[in-house]
């Protein structure tokens, strides 16, 4: 029993880290798209650091689940390049709007309203929330290795160059993680990871830190600076709206992928104590706002960590741990090469698919909608736009078919809600 303890302890605890690991790149990434808008960047990376922590640590000790948390990719380049470059907020109203979600989302998870909307959805459609979100990390993973890069007019995307050492060092990263899960060793993605990178820096492809430690930036500067009054302007209601449905549509896409994924759905296809990790990430967007970042939410990269093991809340206050961490160790953390973590999400994508066959191929009512939603989440290079896309088809064909009566009420709640995103929200 101890044996089988220890086994379990030390799988969740590799689990946090191999989640920790895909998911780093936020540390970087989310303060450099933010000082687009105007954001100071050391600051940001503070913040970012303390919202990721206090929304996954909220996760792994109060809801339970394996599921990081974090500033959401999509979310923020809507507020630095819509909102404040292209709109012309400043970025403390855009804080302000993200605040205001953040409390709605609060009081919504708490009076049921958001469980009730959860449950609502049919089982086709969470199925193929996974198997999007399992593309979309693939697709992810192509991108960020080089394996695919971005073509021309008529063929938006095309292969890399294979002769490009990074890509080289990818593709092998590739076929020794999956030759080790052939094998059936333990941790294989995590050791997948970690080699690639010291090849990496042997090839001279990824650089050594130049430091290992390094103080955190003061939180002075963008802490407590968001402007509420602002936000509630009435030329800011169709922001308001587009990240109210981005953060709703977002998160449970993730919710359900991920808990597809690890089995944690009860026999109905429904989440149970969903309102947990809903109240959690409600929490964390008010709290990012007041720190000075943009809305958190559940990382799909926490499909790393499951795909290694993890299925309790004690991942989950690793991966809290370890951000923590990089407030002292950020040029040690963001070592990790694209080269070394991108063929982890492309494998993570390939696990992800197998409830595809879980669809009901034989109805198009379900299917087509189930469809829209995979291919709209991969090649709009967003979640949100696939989500939404679902909720509209799925009562519409129904209704078409003269099957509206199989539409759950909370069904043509989100179906309106979406076809509002579509109608009002700022492109």
């Amino acid at each position: 029993m101890r044996k089988l303890a220890d086994t379990a302890l030390r799988q969740e605890v590799l689990a946090g880290v191999t989640t920790f690991v895909t998911m780093a790149y936020i540390i970087i990434v989310n303060p450099a798209i933010l000082e687009a808008a105007g954001i100071p960047r050391e600051a940001s990376v503070t913040a970012t650091i303390l919202a990721a922590a206090l929304g996954t640590l909220m996760m792994g000790l109060y809801a339970r689940r394996p599921f990081a948390v974090a500033p959401l990719m999509g979310e923020n380049a809507f507020i630095a390049y819509t909102v404040v470059n292209l709109l012309g907020f400043s970025w403390q109203v855009a804080l302000g709007a993200v605040f205001l979600s953040g409390v709605l989302f609060i009081v919504l998870t708490l009076v049921g309203a958001r469980a009730y909307a959860a449950e609502a959805i049919p089982h086709s459609l969470k199925v193929s929330f996974a198997v999007g979100i399992g593309l979309f990390l693939a697709f992810i993973g192509l991108n960020e290795t080089g394996m695919v890069v971005l073509g021309v007019a008529g063929a938006p995307v095309r292969a890399g160059d294979f002769r490009d050492p990074a890509v080289l060092l990818a593709s092998g990263g590739l076929l020794l993680i999956v030759w080790m899960m052939m094998r059936n060793v333990r941790g294989a993605i995590i050791i997948g990871i970690g080699a690639v990178t010291l090849a990496a820096m042997l090839a001279g492809e990824a650089r050594l830190p130049d430091r290992l430690v390094s103080m955190p930036a003061s939180l002075a500067p963008i802490a407590l600076q968001l402007d509420i009054p602002g936000a509630l302007r009435w030329e800011m209601m169709p922001v308001l709206l587009t990240v109210f449905v981005m953060v709703f549509v977002d998160t449970l896409a993730t919710l359900f992928g991920l808990s597809v994924r690890a089995g944690m759905l009860d026999e109905k296809g429904n989440l149970p104590q969903i309102e947990r990790p809903m109240l959690t990430d409600a929490v964390a967007t008010a709290a990012a706002a007041l720190l000075g970042t943009t809305t958190t939410g559940a990382y799909i990269e926490s499909a790393a960590g499951i795909a290694s093991g993890g299925r309790t809340g004690l991942t989950s206050v690793v991966v809290a741990l370890l951000f923590l961490l990089s407030l002292f160790f950020t040029p040690l953390f963001t070592a990790v090469p694209a080269c070394a973590y991108g063929p982890a999400l492309i494998v993570v994508g390939l696990l992800m698919l197998e409830p595809v066959r879980k669809l009901p191929f034989e109805d198009y009512t379900e299917l087509v909608p189930a469809f829209i939603t995979i291919i709209l989440m991969v090649f709009t290079f967003n979640i949100g736009v696939g989500m939404t896309a679902g909720f509209v088809a799925y009562p519409l064909l129904k209704l078409l078919a003269g099957r509206w009566r199989e539409v759950p009420g909370g069904m043509w709640f989100l179906g309106l809600l979406s076809l509002g995103f579509f109608l009002f929200s700022p492109h």
